[in-house]
């Protein structure tokens, strides 16, 4: 299976400063949710590009990781990762993944010695991780409210 990644290491300054500004320009374009068509001008020839909804949203994510200085990998989700990226997708050491995928929580099978995790296991694993975390920080925010603590209500 042919793995179809791009990693993009973090931008110059320059770079970081142009996406900043193209984001700037796409965004209201990118609120539409629709397809957005492009005129692109090259050795004074100009052509249409158009692009779908779901690539103009992932184009200003791509812009905005830049416009911070950030670099950008982009991997199908249909991809299977190695414990190593895994852990790297999950911000996670090595061996807390391995306890996860050994308990369980994240779904995975072995190649030989090797495990390897769909990437839309580990987005499933983060998604549902991030709700709780919210939901931890949402409860201890309501706690403090009603015991006073110094929180205002909003």
């Amino acid at each position: 299976m042919t793995m179809l990644a791009h990693r993009q290491l973090p931008p110059s300054a320059q770079d970081a400063a142009i996406a900043r500004v193209s984001g700037q320009l796409l965004s209201r374009y990118a609120r539409q949710k629709r397809p957005l068509t492009l005129r692109v001008t090259d050795a004074d020839q100009e052509r249409p590009i158009e692009l779908p909804a779901g690539a103009v949203a992932l184009l200003m994510d791509i812009l905005e990781a830049m416009a911070a200085g950030r670099g950008v990998t982009l991997m199908p989700e249909s991809a299977e990762l190695t414990t190593v990226q895994a852990a790297e997708v999950l911000n996670v050491s090595r061996p807390f993944l391995i306890k996860l995928l050994d308990d369980g929580t994240i779904p995975h099978r072995k190649v030989g010695k090797h495990r390897r995790i769909r990437m839309e296991d580990v987005m499933a694993y983060k998604t549902a991780i991030d709700r709780e975390r919210e939901a931890v920080l949402d409860q201890l925010v309501s706690e403090a409210q009603e015991q006073d603590m110094g929180y205002g209500r909003p």
